[in-house]
């Protein structure tokens, strides 16, 4: 059973080797080495503590294990109170087919960041574009390529 809590500065340092871990194995197939090797130096514990304080920031911990499997934020888009975007979605590689992508979504979306917004986006990894577009989103002015960051973004309207 996977439980969802909000995250607390202490989960910083595990989400921190989740995303180490799933960079390196799930997404090293669309990256190169240096890409992810910058990403994983950008997204230290550190990361985490100043995003959490400017978004709703959950957690997604394997009650047997009583590790953290999964993770997503949700905040304003650029201060918007209009707008919000998803941030730092990452499924263990472990995890990742066995619908704990989709129940971080599902609590991301019942945010209220996503309630209040008219338009949510998401800056989506190549590898996980399939599974975003299968949520709903889809490409922000019809832009289906990646940007300078190596995203494509993505958008929903309600």
């Amino acid at each position: 059973m996977i439980q969802c809590r909000r995250f607390v500065n202490e989960d910083a340092k595990e989400i921190s080797e989740l995303v180490r871990q799933t960079l390196k194995q799930t997404n090293i197939k669309d990256y190169s080495q240096k890409y992810i090797e910058d990403q994983v130096r950008q997204m230290d514990e550190n990361f985490f503590i100043e995003r959490a304080q400017f978004t709703n920031c959950y957690v997604f911990v394997d009650e047997n294990t009583e590790k953290i499997v999964g993770v997503g934020s949700i905040g304003a888009y650029w201060g918007s109170e209009n707008e919000s975007s998803l941030f730092t979605i990452f499924v263990s590689p472990d995890y990742q087919g066995k619908g704990v992508g989709k129940r971080i979504m599902e609590t991301l979306e019942a945010d209220e960041y996503f309630i209040r917004a008219n338009r949510i986006e998401i800056p989506a990894s190549i590898t996980a574009l399939n599974f975003y577009l299968n949520m709903g989103y889809d490409f922000k002015n019809g832009l289906g390529e990646v940007d300078e960051e190596g995203l494509y973004r993505l958008e929903k309207f309600k």
